[in-house]
């Protein structure tokens, strides 16, 4: 038992998040500034390849959506979550990611990504077909 409390105290301090249970996650709306379409510009050294684009679609709500396409489009809905002021986006695969904004752009899940007016198109037709539970931007 000591073992166990200990062990759940030192991941508590050490700032790591996890969720074992996506459902159990509470839903937060989304911080002033934040919902929205984000995409990556670039090259990111967390992606595949170069050619590589991610997309995050944020509903005022608290929806969202990590779309991630090079070859095949790879897209997970989740919902934002807070704990102790910061803001996360936790995916159903129960991933979870950091989330910092600063003006137009984002720092997330180790990468940098602006706001756009529109996801790709790719990303886009994802939504058409799984739409999310709140209505977007």
């Amino acid at each position: 038992m000591k073992k166990t409390m200990l062990l759940i105290a030192w991941l508590g301090l050490s700032g790591c998040v996890q969720v074992s249970d996506y459902n159990a996650v509470v839903k937060t709306p989304a911080p002033s500034g934040l919902a929205g379409y984000w995409q990556s510009k670039g090259p990111q050294s967390e992606l595949v390849s170069p050619e590589a684009i991610a997309s995050l679609v944020v509903t005022a709500q608290g929806d969202t959506l990590d779309c991630r396409q090079w070859q095949r489009v790879i897209a997970l809905p989740g919902k934002l979550m807070q704990r102790g002021g910061d803001i996360y986006n936790v995916t159903v695969k129960k991933e979870v990611y950091d989330i910092e904004r600063e003006g137009e752009t984002l720092e997330y899940a180790g990468m940098t990504l602006e706001r756009v007016a529109r996801p790709s198109a790719e990303c886009a037709d994802f939504l058409a077909k799984n739409p999310l539970p709140t209505p977007l931007p």
